[in-house]
C-alpha cells in the first residue's frame, strides 16, 4: 500500500511539474530581485478572505503536552532543552528510554476525515486553510523522498494527509495554502538552534530546496507560509530564488507570507498572539490559536481558550484595522478536532452569516475605532506575575496597559532591605514615599531600611506596552535571602486584621466600537447591545442616510446631535436582536 501511495504521488509530481498552470494570462516571468518581488501585487483574493484556519498537526500531537503557556507542537525541543515538564511527562507515561521518533507509529489519524474537516471549515465562514504540512521536527504529512520513514505515507497513518486535504478543501471552493518550515531541529546536515547558523548551506541545498519544491509543485497551494527563518538571512534560503519560482508556477493568485529571513521584507505580515497591527503597507493576518498553543496541548484549562464573543471581536478589530483573522485549530493524533474547537468555529461562523458583508472584502473606513477607558480592580496576592501573551484580566487589554499597587510591607526583622524588579515594560516602586526603583531611569534596585512589625507604605507603578508582560518584586537583608516579597508581608491596609496583598487597579483604552466599509456603506459594529439608543460620534453626517441593522428588516430611525448620529433602537429588544456577541449597523449614504 504505502509503495503504491508513494508511487501514485511520483507519477502526479512529474505531471504537475511538467505542466504549467491553467489559465494564467500569458505574463514576464518573475525574476529572483527582491524589488521586483516586493512590488508584485498582493492578489485579491487574500485582502478580501479575511478569515483563514491554520492546522497544526503532527506526531507532536501524539503527546499533546507543554506549560500552559508553551506551544505544544515544541514539544521535541522542550526534550532536548531538558524541560523538566515535558521529559517528566515522557518518562512517566511513555517509559524512560522512549524517543520522540517513537510518537510517529502513534499518530495514527485513524478518524481522519478530509471532506468533514473542510465542510466545518466552510461552516466557520473560513476562505483560505493553512495546514502545516512540516513543522521544526521534520515530519512531513505527505510521502516527501526527502524524508524516508519520516512522513505519514511510510510512518503513522499510512495516508497522504497534504493530498487528502487539498483536495476535500478545493471542493468546498477554498483555497489551500501551506505552511512550511524551512529549518529543522534534528536533521544531521543541520540542526536548526543547536548547530550555527551560519552552517546551515550543506542543509538548504541538499535538503530544504529540493523538498521545498517536491511539495509546493505536487499540491500547488495558494499560499504559502515560511517559518524557521529567524536565525538568518534570506539569501541563506536562496528565498528570493525560491519565491520567484513559486509565483511562476502558481500565477497571480499566489501569496507568500513574511518568513523568509532577514533582508527579504516581503509577504503578508503575521503578527502572532498580538493586539494586531493598524493600518500596515501592506496586508496582514493576526496569527493565533483557539487556546494558547497552536498544536493541541491537554495541559490547557478552559480558561486559555477564547469565548464565542473574544473571537467574533478579534475578527473585526483585525478587519477594522486593515487585517484579517488566521486562526488555528490543534487536532488531536486520531484526526478528530476537539468539540470545544469545533463549537467555537461554527459560532464564528453563524456571526459571519448575519454580518458577513461587513467583513468580507471589506477594508478600513476613515474611523476605524472607538475607544474608552476600561479598568479593574482587584487584590493581588504578590507582584509575581508572567502575562506572556495574556491580558491581566478582561477587560485589560493585552498591550498597552497600567497597574498601580498599593498598600503596606510589614519587614519580619529590623534592618536595611534591598528591592529588586525583574519587569518588561517599567515599574516605579515607593517605599515609604522613596523612590527605589524606576526601570525608565535604568534604576532596578534600591535600599531602605525597614522596622519589625511596623507597616510601611508601598506604592508600585507598571506601564506595559508590546507582549510579554511580566514583573516580579524580590527583596533581601543581611537577615533574609532573595526572595519574592511575600503575601503574609504584604497587607491592603494598616488596620489590624486586614486582608493580604496590595490594592491592584489596571487600565487600559479598549475599543468598544468598530468601523468598515464595503459595498459603498459604512458599517459601525458593537461589542455591547447599546439599549434603547446608539450613538456613533461621527462629524456632520447628511439628512438622507438610511441605517439598518444587519439581520433584520427594515430602516432605523435616527437624527443628528451634538454628540454625533443618534440611532433609535427602542423599538428591539433582547429577543430579537439577530445574533450574539457583537451588532452591526449598515449605513448607507454617508460621504
Amino acid at each position: 500500500m504505502r509503495l503504491a501511495v508513494i508511487a501514485g504521488f511520483l507519477v502526479v509530481l512529474c505531471v504537475l511539474v511538467l505542466t504549467p498552470a491553467q489559465g494564467d494570462p500569458p505574463r514576464e516571468p518573475w525574476a529572483a530581485d527582491w524589488e521586483a518581488l516586493r512590488a508584485r501585487p498582493y492578489p485579491a483574493w487574500f485582502q478580501d478572505a479575511k478569515l483563514g484556519i491554520f492546522i497544526h498537526w503532527g506526531v507532536y500531537s501524539v503527546p499533546a503536552y507543554g506549560g500552559q503557556e508553551s506551544y505544544a507542537e515544541w514539544f521535541l525541543r522542550g526534550l532536548q532543552l531538558g524541560d523538566t515538564l515535558r521529559t517528566g511527562f515522557q518518562e512517566r507515561v511513555y517509559g524512560p528510554d522512549f524517543t520522540y521518533r517513537e510518537y510517529a507509529p502513534l499518530f495514527r489519524a485513524e478518524l481522519f476525515d478530509a471532506g468533514e474537516w473542510a465542510r466545518l471549515f466552510k461552516r466557520a465562514g473560513a476562505k483560505y486553510i493553512i495546514l502545516v504540512s512540516k513543522h521544526h521536527d521534520g515530519y512531513c504529512l505527505w510521502p516527501s523522498t526527502f524524508a524516508p520513514g519520516w512522513n505519514s505515507v511510510e510512518v503513522g497513518p499510512q495516508r497522504d494527509l497534504v493530498g487528502e486535504l487539498s483536495a476535500a478543501v478545493r471542493a468546498e471552493n477554498l483555497r489551500m495554502g501551506l505552511y512550511y518550515s524551512l529549518t529543522e531541529w534534528t536533521h544531521p546536515l543541520h540542526r536548526w538552534y543547536m548547530d550555527p547558523p551560519e552552517t546551515i548551506a550543506p542543509y538548504v541545498e541538499q535538503h530544504m530546496l529540493g523538498q521545498f519544491k517536491e511539495l509546493v509543485s505536487a499540491y500547488r497551494p495558494s499560499l504559502l507560509f515560511a517559518d524557521g527563518e529567524w536565525f538568518n538571512q534570506a539569501s541563506d534560503f536562496h528565498a528570493a530564488e525560491l519565491i520567484a519560482w513559486y509565483f511562476n508556477l502558481m500565477g497571480d493568485d499566489a501569496i507568500v507570507n513574511n518568513r523568509w529571513g532577514a533582508g527579504s521584507d516581503i509577504g503578508f505580515l503575521t503578527p502572532e498572539y498580538s493586539s494586531g497591527l493598524d493600518l500596515p503597507d501592506r496586508p496582514w493576518s493576526e496569527v493565533r490559536g483557539l487556546g494558547r498553543s497552536f498544536g493541541l496541548n491537554r495541559n490547557e484549562t478552559l480558561d486559555a481558550y477564547m469565548g464565542p464573543g473574544d473571537l467574533v471581536k478579534l475578527l473585526v478589530k483585525a478587519v477594522a484595522h486593515g487585517g484579517g483573522l488566521t486562526i488555528n485549530v490543534g487536532p488531536q493524533a486520531d484526526g478528530q478536532i476537539p468539540l470545544l474547537q469545533q463549537e467555537r468555529l461554527v459560532q464564528l461562523g453563524e456571526w459571519l452569516a448575519v454580518n458577513g458583508e461587513a467583513i468580507y472584502g471589506a477594508r478600513p473606513w476613515k474611523r476605524t475605532a472607538e475607544e474608552r477607558e476600561v479598568r479593574l480592580d482587584r487584590i493581588d496576592p504578590v507582584l509575581d506575575f508572567n502575562w506572556v501573551r495574556n491580558s491581566p484580566g478582561k477587560p485589560i487589554a493585552e498591550d498597552n496597559f497600567s497597574a498601580t499597587w498599593t498598600g503596606w510591607i510589614e519587614a519580619p526583622h529590623t534592618e536595611v532591605y534591598t528591592f529588586e524588579a525583574q519587569v518588561d515594560d517599567d515599574l516605579r516602586l515607593w517605599v515609604d514615599g522613596t523612590l527605589l526603583i524606576d526601570t525608565r531611569e535604568q534604576v532596578a534596585d534600591g535600599q531602605i531600611e525597614l522596622e519589625a512589625g511596623q507597616r510601611t507604605p508601598l506604592r508600585a507603578e507598571f506601564a506595559e506596552e508590546r507582549q510579554n508582560a511580566h514583573v516580579q518584586l524580590f527583596w533581601s537583608s543581611n537577615g533574609e535571602p532573595k526572595d519574592l516579597v511575600p503575601a503574609s508581608c504584604l497587607f491592603v491596609s494598616d488596620e489590624p486584621g486586614s486582608a493580604h496583598g496590595l490594592q491592584a487597579s489596571y487600565r487600559s483604552q479598549a475599543e468598544y466600537l468598530c468601523y468598515t466599509a464595503n459595498h459603498g456603506a459604512v458599517y459601525a459594529m458593537f461589542w455591547e447591545w447599546p439599549g434603547p439608543e446608539a450613538v456613533l460620534p461621527i462629524d456632520h453626517p447628511r439628512d438622507d442616510l438610511a441605517i439598518k441593522l444587519l439581520g433584520r428588516e427594515g430602516d432605523l430611525e435616527y437624527r443628528r446631535t451634538q454628540d454625533g448620529l443618534q440611532i433609535d433602537l427602542s423599538g428591539i429588544y433582547p429577543n430579537d436582536l439577530p445574533c450574539d456577541h457583537a451588532w452591526t449597523f449598515k449605513i448607507e449614504g454617508l460621504d
